[in-house]
């Protein structure tokens, strides 16, 4: 069912629905009419945050979807979906995909990476497993511990990964040409031309959020041209 799914993805848009509890787009059932126009433009799946989010959508959505639940934690700075309780409720509210934090932070509770993957695979099987990972070396470490899908997710939000304003089209190449897991490209793609550029470095699907999902940041965008314009003449 899962390698189904992930072939049914490939060359595909995956399109993000998230929104923090200060936007006006916080709440399922924003994101779920926000999924569901994603959808009707061609999106072949959905990534979202919180139980109540990932419901919300599969009511509205029959797309697949990759849930992730950001939580944090006193002892880490890992916070996407970082432990086995998350990954639960992201199961158990219907997503067929579980996105959890693959980088080398140091986890909740001093837990590694290898128990907790084992982890999900033992207590929630039936899911999918995407690794999101900030480096080239998470990447393959991740990949040696059998996860579905290696997304660069987090290049640029760890502070031992590259630091640059758009997407780590290289570590997706990188990562490709390994060909030994399907290789997700996401983070900081604004444009169609960068979509097309992750695909041609291998990427088996390409994940947008904020370009499409975030209409005050994309509001912003255009203002700053405004701006930049008013302040030079």
């Amino acid at each position: 069912m899962i390698q189904k799914l992930i072939d049914q993805m490939a060359g595909g848009l995956v399109v993000s629905c998230q929104a923090l509890d200060n936007e006006p787009l916080y709440g399922p059932e924003h994101m779920a009419v926000m999924a569901a126009a994603a959808a009707e433009g061609g999106a072949v799946a959905i990534r979202a945050n919180t139980p109540q989010d990932v419901r919300a959508i599969k009511r509205k959505c029959g797309l697949p979807l990759i849930g992730l639940y950001k939580k944090h934690y006193a002892d880490s700075d890992v916070y996407i979906t970082p432990t086995l309780s998350e990954v639960k409720e992201i199961a158990e509210a219907g997503a067929e995909f579980v996105a959890v934090d693959a980088t080398s932070l140091p986890r909740p509770g001093g837990q590694s990476l290898e128990d907790f993957i084992a982890g999900i695979r033992e207590a929630c099987p039936q899911v999918g497993i995407v690794a999101d990972v900030s480096t080239f070396e998470e990447g393959v470490a991740a990949m040696k511990l059998g996860v579905d899908l290696v997304s660069s997710t987090l290049s640029g939000y760890t502070p031992h990964s590259p630091q640059q304003a758009g997407p780590d089209i290289e570590l997706v190449r990188r990562l490709a040409e390994l060909r030994e897991t399907p290789v997700l490209a996401e983070g900081r793609i604004w444009t169609p031309e960068e979509c097309e550029a992750c695909l041609q470095a291998g990427a088996h699907s390409v994940v947008v959020g904020t370009a499409i999902t975030r209409p005050q940041l994309i509001t912003r965008r255009f203002v700053n041209v405004f701006q930049s314009f008013k302040a030079s003449n």
